[in-house]
Order: C-alpha cells, then structure tokens, then sequence
C-alpha cells in the first residue's frame, strides 16, 4: 500500500456578495511513519503557476495510519482570476524520505465547480467529518458521497453517546439540490464524478463523546463505513492534570523556572495544576502573598486560573510552606485539612492537604486534592488513612471522580505503596497509562509478586483515583526532564489526561 494515499477532493465555487470565490479541499491518508512528518498539495491552477498547500494532522486510524487534510479559498477579482480547472499531487516528507501519490505519473484533476470526487475504492465516503465537538456544539452534521453505481435506497447513521450502551438510529436524506446549497448557485457539473450526497444530522445535547458508523442499504445488500474498524469518533477536550513539586525556592534561577512552568502550563492545556512545596515568605508567620511561588507562576499564565492555597509548617527557616490548586474552571468547593496528628506551624511533620470541587464542562464534578505527605517513618500510614477517608465522606452520588495528587514520599513497590493497595479504594493512574500489564497485576488480581515488578520504579509523586470513578486515564507523560522543558525542581513533573469511560 502507497506510504500516501488521497481519498478524496472538493472543487467548488460559490457567488455571495458579487464575489466569486473558489474553495479545494483534499482528504488523505497516510502511514505514520514517525512524529516528525510533514505532508502537502502541490497543485496548479488553468494558469499553470503551481503552489504547495500544507496539510495538516486530521485524526488517527488504526494499523498506525492517519487521515490529514488540507484546504484553501480563493477569490477572484478582476486582477486575477479563480484558478478554475486544477491538476495536483499529495507530496509526504518522513524519516529524511519523500514519498509521493501522483496518481501513477499521470497526476490528479478536478474541474472546476464539479464538487465532490471520491478517488479510493470506496463505494461510500464520509465527507468534511471532524475529529472534535466545539464548546457550543449540539447537533453533528454528516455528509455521506454515495457512488451513483451503488444505487442506494438508504443511507443511515449508527450512533451513541455512552460506548454502546445505547445506541441511535439517524437518516440520511439524499440531497437532489446539493450543490446548489453548498455554492448559493448553479454548479458548472454537479455531481459530474458521480458522487450522490446524503446528509444526517445527530443531535448529541451535551454528550462529551460521540461515535457513529455509516450504513447503505441497496436491493440486496448493505455497506458499512466504520471508519476502518475505528469508527468515527468526536470528543470535546478531555480533563489534564498536572502534579509537580515545585521545591520550595530551593533552586538556582527561580525566576526562569517558574516562567518555564507557566509555559509548559500554556502550551500543554493542563486544566488542573496540584503544587507542592509551594513556598511564600515566612515574615513572622503572616506570609507575604507576593512571593507565594503558585501566585507567580499563575500570574505568568496567558489567562490566570482560578488558585486555592494553603500552608501547614516552616520551611527552611524562612518560608511557609504548603500546597495548591490551579485551575481553568471555578471552584464549587474548597477547604484545607490536616492529615497529621501535629498541627505545629514549626514541625516539618504537620502536613496539611488542600481539595477543591471542580465542575468540568462535559465531564462532570470531580474532586480533587494536592497533597504532600510525610516519608513511612514520619507518619504516612496515618497521614493517607486520614486523607483517603476525608476523601471518602465527600464523595457523593454527583462526584464523577475523586483524585488524590501531589507527592506522597512513598516509592513504587514500597510499604507504603502497599497500604495504598490494600486500602483497595485508588489506583494508581500513570501506572495504568504507561504499564497496564503491571498495573492489573497490582491492583486487579493482587499477585502475590507484584512488588518485584515495580523495582525500577522510583516515582513518588502520583495521581491515585478512587475505584468507582467514572473517569480513564488515556495518556500520560514526564515532564521537566533534561529534554523537555528543563529541570525546574528535584522532582519531574507529571501530566496525566483523562474522559469519560
């Protein structure tokens, strides 16, 4: 199979305002050869001036493939005309390789205005889908090309907001004025490639996710489109969390830091951030909130999120130490607590943890809490046991999710590791993402030998989610490591993302 293939072009021209303008689409796949590609439509108008016209990243496909996609409007005015009738090539860059679908030498065509032309073996096309739902989307139009050979007495959209758990039945009207709709004209050759367009519309209220499959019923037989046994699939922006201890103004260059966390902040869209030693001045107990290290580093954000913050004891004899949350969306709930038995501001061993009530768009409520607890021999059996059950008297019916994040100071593998397993009520989240095998091991079947399968683990820091969350983890990354935004503290950071199941 080609390292690039397209599946399909669109050549129309629409008259609004007395303005003519030309619209190319072009829908392709290709193999994913490695992250660092690049993909374009070099192409040529009727006055033979050829352009490259980039494409870009559409959504993924099983067998390691990708859809891509690439699109241009022109206008004409009366210096320059529509490029009209065009001829093209899909040109892919890979591992210092070029690869090329030329249609065997001959190049591709489509003449203006002549709408859809479907150029895969496939008798039925989804046309112009999206892979993501937008904040205010409640209803998915689809359009469905249809082979004139295929004769198609129905064409009907499959669908379901929960998995399949339920599923809905949409159909599709064959649309005889099409292209009259789509260009506010007569098209110059409507259907000229033989494309019959049906379209549905889904009306998905406030699903987070939706999946459909396509059907075309003809005399004696019925076709499916499954998107390549992945089925069509869009979501609204998932839920990411980011842990990091941020080591209490201990480092070198603080200021370069804390301006490079903001930036990973930015550039990643943690929607949810979990500070610990989280660090303003000391000042005779009365803090300065100026210097609070969470505060700085909101305040370098593009757009401040909403920030709750508490202390719990003197560190290093000059600051108040403690932890934080920051967050896209506002606060329903938040509180502060102890979790150690000492409450003395000058005892490193109190520990206090703070948690908010997040409503999430799409997602839900979840609960979520930063923590930074003591080592084994300094109180943390106690300290979790505590803050797994305040944990669990706020978790109610409405409740999708409760996380436990920060930097718990127990090893992977260890004792207190251990008490965390057999309180049986939170798995350990970056573990599921990055090592299933190991993670139902440990927390499904209990083996026996669990232990020895985590003796390269040195994490500390951890997102530990209750059992009964209606939330999966889907990714997980590292971040400030050497390669990827730079150390800014003694610990890395973590960012973890999630949806609904």
């Amino acid at each position: 199979m080609n390292k690039i293939q397209l599946l399909y072009v669109e050549n129309v021209i629409s008259r609004k305002n007395k303005t003519a303008q030309q619209k190319l689409s072009f829908f392709m796949r290709l193999d994913n050869l490695s992250y660092d590609k690049y993909c374009e439509v070099v192409w040529s108008g009727e006055d033979g001036v050829w352009f490259s016209l980039p494409a870009s990243y559409h959504s993924a496909l099983e067998s390691n493939q990708e859809y891509w996609s690439a699109e241009i409007t022109l206008t004409g005015t009366s210096e320059k005309s529509l490029p009209g009738n065009i001829i093209f090539a899909l040109r892919f860059f890979a591992q210092d390789q070029e690869y090329w679908d030329n249609n065997e030498g001959l190049n591709y065509s489509i003449q203006a205005d002549s709408g859809i032309k479907v150029v895969s073996n496939q008798l039925i096309q989804n046309i112009g889908f999206e892979s993501y739902l937008s904040e205010s989307q409640r209803q998915i139009p689809v359009t469905v090309s249809v082979n004139q050979s295929v004769n198609a007495k129905a064409v009907t959209i499959h669908w379901t907001v929960d998995n399949w758990l339920n599923t809905y039945v949409s159909l599709c009207q064959y649309k005889r004025n099409y292209w009259d709709e789509v260009c506010c004209s007569n098209a110059r050759n409507p259907n000229q490639y033989g494309s019959r367009i049906w379209q549905g519309l889904l009306k998905i209220e406030n699903a987070f996710r939706v999946q459909y499959i396509i059907s075309c019923e003809v005399d004696d037989e019925v076709f499916w489109d499954n998107n390549g046994g992945k089925n069509y699939t869009l979501s609204h922006d998932p839920l990411k969390v980011l842990i990091l201890n941020l080591h209490c103004y201990q480092e070198d260059d603080q200021d370069i830091k804390f301006s490079q966390i903001a930036k990973a902040i930015n550039e990643q869209n943690a929607d949810v951030i979990c500070f610990q030693e989280v660090a303003e001045l000391w000042n005779d107990g009365n803090g300065n909130w100026d210097t609070n290290s969470a505060k700085i580093i909101n305040d370098k954000l593009l757009k401040p999120y909403y920030i709750y913050t508490d202390w719990a004891h003197l560190g290093f004899d000059k600051y108040r130490e403690g932890v934080a949350i920051l967050s896209r969306y506002p606060f329903i709930n938040q509180s502060s607590k102890y979790v150690s038995d000492t409450h003395s501001p000058y005892s490193i061993h109190s520990r206090k943890v703070v948690m908010t009530q997040i409503d999430v768009p799409f997602i839900g409520v979840i609960n979520c809490y930063s923590a930074h607890l003591s080592w084994w021999a300094d109180g943390f059996s106690e300290q979790f046991k505590n803050l797994s059950q305040w944990a669990e008297d706020n978790q109610t019916p409405q409740v999708k999710a409760t996380l436990l994040c920060g930097d718990f100071n127990i090893i992977a593998g260890s004792e207190g590791y251990n008490l965390v397993v057999n309180d049986n009520r939170y798995d350990d989240q970056f573990l599921a993402v990055k090592s299933l095998g190991v993670f139902e091991k440990i927390f499904k079947v209990n083996d026996p030998h669990w232990q020895h399968y985590l003796a390269d683990d040195y994490r500390i820091d951890y997102i530990f989610m209750n059992k009964a969350s209606e939330l999966q983890i889907i990714a997980g990354n590292v971040l400030f490591t050497d390669e990827d935004y730079g150390r800014v503290s003694d610990h890395c950071g973590y960012l973890m993302t999630f949806e609904p199941k």
